[in-house]
């Protein structure tokens, strides 16, 4: 049987057509041999992520992003398609994180501890990290507002140098200037002074080791000295402490014997306290010393008498 060129033809452009569909799905990351799982994950925003972008776990590919679709609520739903050859936790985060500095983005998932696995069509826990630029955004904004305070600072200090600030300055070096020239001519002096009295320096400070050495060689008298001077004052202090101690002790001896002598009776003052026949009598004499008062006062005829011609009145 003749095979018609119109035959040989659509063979071959149907050939072309799928092996057209198979390199374009293998170049898109798409396994046309074997079936895959397929989950899915949730992101607020999915800036530097694309289709075909892999999957990775601790930098190894896994699988890739089959599709992106945003959802009604603003939210934007990844597919992801997965060797079977690997069980994923259920508790795995697929964590959105920057692969280099120019904002390309990769899913990568953080293993669960999970026994339990997800099944094919589980929606994973899902999780953004901000890639470098955006790390280093806040850090820029920063940088910016210290050099536009840094400037504001320069402009201000450079209004406040006036010409009249910058005259000041200078005058303040000059003087400066004058103070270090009087200084070096006072130090002049100085040196010429030690210069021209050497001689007496030299002398006095021979004087001075000549005494040194004199307390040097007599330092044992010294000692002594001061030893018995020690001594002494140690000696007068004691004494005059321990005559002070004596006193104080007949001091009190003797008190304690008065009053002994007043609680057993003895002397006038004893008696006062402890005999009571002496109080009743006391008692006894103010008493009759009041009723004397009163009668004077009430008849005092009887105690005095006047005679105006010297008579005797009985």
């Amino acid at each position: 049987m003749k095979i018609t060129n119109e035959t040989k033809v659509g063979i071959l452009a149907a050939v072309a057509i799928t092996i057209l569909v198979l390199g374009y799905s293998f170049l898109k990351g798409n396994n046309v041999f074997s079936s895959e799982n397929e989950f899915y994950a949730r992101y607020n925003s999915v800036e530097g992520l694309t289709v075909s972008k892999p999957v990775l776990v601790n930098g190894y590919q896994i699988g890739r992003v089959a599709a992106l679709e945003l959802q009604p609520n603003g939210t934007i739903l990844a597919q992801l398609k997965i060797s079977p050859d690997y069980q994923i936790p259920k508790n795995t985060i697929a964590r959105l994180e920057s692969t280099d500095l120019l904002g390309s983005k990769a899913i990568v998932f953080e293993l669960g501890s999970s026994q339990v696995y997800a099944e094919d069509g589980d929606t994973l826990r899902a999780n953004s990290e901000k890639n470098l630029m955006e790390q280093v955004q806040p850090i820029q904004k920063k940088a910016e507002l210290i050099i536009g305070r840094l400037d504001s600072v320069l402009t201000s200090v450079n209004n406040t140098i006036s010409p009249e600030f910058q005259q000041n300055f200078n005058k303040s070096f000059a003087s400066i200037a004058r103070t270090l020239e009087t200084l070096e001519g006072t130090s002049k002096r100085v040196d010429n002074l030690v210069g021209m009295e050497s001689t007496r320096i030299s002398a006095i400070m021979a004087n001075l080791e000549s005494v040194s050495s004199n307390f040097k060689n007599n330092n044992a008298r010294i000692n002594a000295v001061m030893t018995n001077l020690e001594k002494v004052s140690d000696q007068f202090a004691r004494a005059n402490f321990e005559n002070t101690i004596k006193n104080a002790d007949k001091a009190v001896a003797d008190l304690q014997a008065a009053v002994n002598k007043v609680n057993s009776g003895q002397g006038t003052l004893g008696q006062l306290i402890n005999d009571e026949r002496l109080y009743n009598n006391l008692n006894n004499a103010s008493a009759n010393l009041d009723k004397l008062m009163i009668d004077l006062k009430a008849n005092p005829k009887r105690y005095v008498s006047f005679s105006v011609f010297g008579g005797r009145k009985e």
